[in-house]
């Protein structure tokens, strides 16, 4: 075989490596995309870079992994219930507490499951890889309390906040919480 065909091959054979390299990139990167949903764009835009970004969540699915998450008792749902349902009944006459009560039983809840309660953002990297599609829900619910708390938000900031803890909080309990008021009718009245 002549050198000419040899370097051709070794060529080629560097092309095929490369191109099978970045299919599985590109493969591996849009599992994470689908996965973590808007939760990938917004660990794009935290860590200005892509690849970066892709180490970050999957550092977070080891980590979830390595945790003992679990489902809670059937008698722990309806007692986690019947506190949201106290919270939610409680927007009405006082929402500023109602939000504090909302954020306390998300924290609760994330314990009681198994999710370590440190700082908010550990926290919304956990909830991310189980529950990406409300976890942009918790992290504006969590703003508009950090607005609440210094006085600088509407009737109709709690109320979005209300909701938003809501998606997660019936995340969490694995149940949909019924009432027989449909509170977020209560929240825009409130906030009219």
């Amino acid at each position: 075989m002549s050198t000419e065909m040899i370097v051709l091959l070794v060529v080629v054979a560097i092309v095929l490596v490369g191109a099978m390299w970045f299919m599985s990139r590109k493969k591996h990167s849009d599992e994470l995309r689908e996965h973590f949903g808007s939760e990938y764009e917004h660990a794009v835009d935290e860590f200005g870079d892509r690849r970066q970004a892709e180490s970050e969540l999957e550092a977070r699915r080891k980590r979830v992994d390595e945790l003992n998450i679990r489902p809670i008792s059937a008698r722990d749902q309806e007692q986690f219930a019947t506190e949201w349902k106290a919270a939610q009944a409680q927007f009405v006459d006082d929402p500023k507490g109602a939000i504090q009560e909302a954020d306390d039983l998300v924290g609760e809840l994330m314990q009681k499951r198994g999710y370590p309660v440190g700082d908010f953002e550990q926290r919304a990297a956990d909830i991310s890889v189980k529950h990406p599609n409300v976890v942009t829900n918790y992290r504006a619910a969590h703003q508009i309390s950090i607005e609440n708390d210094r006085g600088a938000a509407s009737t109709e900031d709690l109320r979005q906040a209300m909701v938003h803890y809501k998606s997660l909080f019936e995340e969490l309990l694995e149940t949909k919480i019924t009432t027989g008021t449909d509170h977020e009718e209560e929240y825009r009245a409130r906030a009219s």
